[in-house]
């Protein structure tokens, strides 16, 4: 009996292992995809940062000109080699939908009170760069640079209609899936594919609802497809909470994840699922993006996922030359 047990537990084993043997995997050819976090912007300490702190106050020494979420940020970014470039939204008492990053007004302009307060006429007349300080208020290097430079969601679609984006929904109301949805539609938008948009999990819920093929994830999902898949995967089984959505893979759990990393991402492939690869390293809280270009030196040159990029100037040039040399070599 015991004999028969072993072979058993035998061959269940050897079965796991062809299941994820990531060698076995079908050979796809692809590029990882750069996602640029609000595009080129002003890198900032995060050492001990809180929730609410004013980032614009603990920015380091320029290196360039862009400020986060502006139209010349994103086409910077895209000239560095982003794919998609990350951008965050407000409705407006107009009507409109705000691109910028901060719930308040306080920190990076001289305006005052909560962004979705004011109608983006006023919001057009504001400085986004008065706040910036990279020494405790002794300069401003922005302060004056900025007046105007708040683009609306719809400028941003027109300006560049052949880009992608990832939009953040900054608000956990269901009713702004709705407005974002209806403001879209009457202005067909976006043109380049599927919405894709991330939030919370009750925003996304409902923009699922409203729009079928929206790629949309959110912090509930990300957690909810990784766990799963973390005691499921052997099998072969992809969780429901990562099909059409991201699967975060923090770098320091690659061992973790069942066929990492060809078997693994072809799966994702086939769910629909954006493989995203973060940067785990304590910078605060929640995940955060890859800064550093030795950040990249432990993935395979054929990794076909998701980057997500803090600053794509620096990253994305880099990135390029690795996996295309990488895949050259290998070749």
């Amino acid at each position: 009996m015991r004999k028969y047990l072993l072979l058993g537990i035998t061959a269940l084993l050897i079965a796991v292992y062809l299941t994820n043997a990531s060698w076995l995997a079908e050979q796809r050819p692809g590029k990882p995809t750069l996602i640029a976090h609000r595009g080129v912007y002003q890198t900032y300490n995060r050492e001990d940062l809180g929730r609410d702190d004013c980032t614009a106050i603990r920015v380091f020494q320029p290196e360039h000109a862009y400020l986060e979420n502006t139209i010349a940020s994103m086409s910077a970014a895209f000239d560095a080699g982003a794919d998609i470039v990350e951008i965050d939204v407000h409705p407006t008492t107009d009507g409109e939908f705000a691109v910028f990053h901060d719930w308040t007004l306080d920190c990076r302009t001289e305006g005052k009170g909560t962004t979705r307060d004011h109608p983006m006429s006023y919001l057009k007349t504001l400085d986004i760069g008065y706040g910036y300080t990279p020494d405790g208020g002794k300069t401003f290097p922005f302060r004056g640079k900025g007046v105007g430079l708040m683009p609306t969601l719809e400028e941003v679609y027109r300006t560049f209609p052949d880009k992608k984006f990832l939009v953040n929904i900054k608000s956990g109301r269901r009713k702004e899936a709705v407005q974002l949805h209806r403001y879209l539609r009457q202005r067909q938008l976006p043109t380049n594919g599927p919405l894709l948009v991330y939030g919370s999990e009750k925003v996304m819920a409902k923009m699922r609802e409203l729009r079928p093929d929206v790629w949309s994830f959110s912090r509930e999902s990300v957690k909810n497809c990784s766990y799963r898949y973390l005691f499921l995967g052997w099998s072969g089984y992809v969780p429901q909470a990562c099909r059409n959505g991201a699967v975060v893979v923090p770098n320091t759990w690659h061992r973790a994840l069942w066929g990492w990393p060809d078997r693994f991402i072809q799966r994702m492939d086939d769910a629909g699922a954006m493989v995203m690869e973060l940067d785990f390293a304590g910078r605060g809280r929640g995940f955060h993006g890859i800064y550093k270009t030795e950040e990249l030196d432990f993935l395979p040159a054929d990794y076909r996922g998701a980057l997500w990029v803090e600053n794509i100037e620096v990253i994305g040039p880099y990135a390029k030359t690795r996996f295309d040399q990488q895949r050259l070599n290998q070749n």
